[in-house]
């Protein structure tokens, strides 16, 4: 039988007010950054690593 080895992830809170606000600024400000290329392929790669190895039951 499936035993699961951890807890679930509780619900993400609301934002509200100054927090809310904040939230939405540091949003707005890094919207327009996008990942390299460099970053893009070191994460493939990455990937293709862990998934080699990884192993299902």
């Amino acid at each position: 039988m499936f035993k699961p080895v951890s807890r679930p992830i509780a619900d993400t809170p609301a934002l509200y007010g100054k927090a809310a606000k904040k939230f939405r600024k540091e949003t707005e400000k890094n919207a327009h950054k996008r990942t390299s290329p460099e970053e893009i392929e070191r994460i493939k790669r990455n990937f293709e690593k862990f998934k080699a190895i990884q192993q299902f039951e």
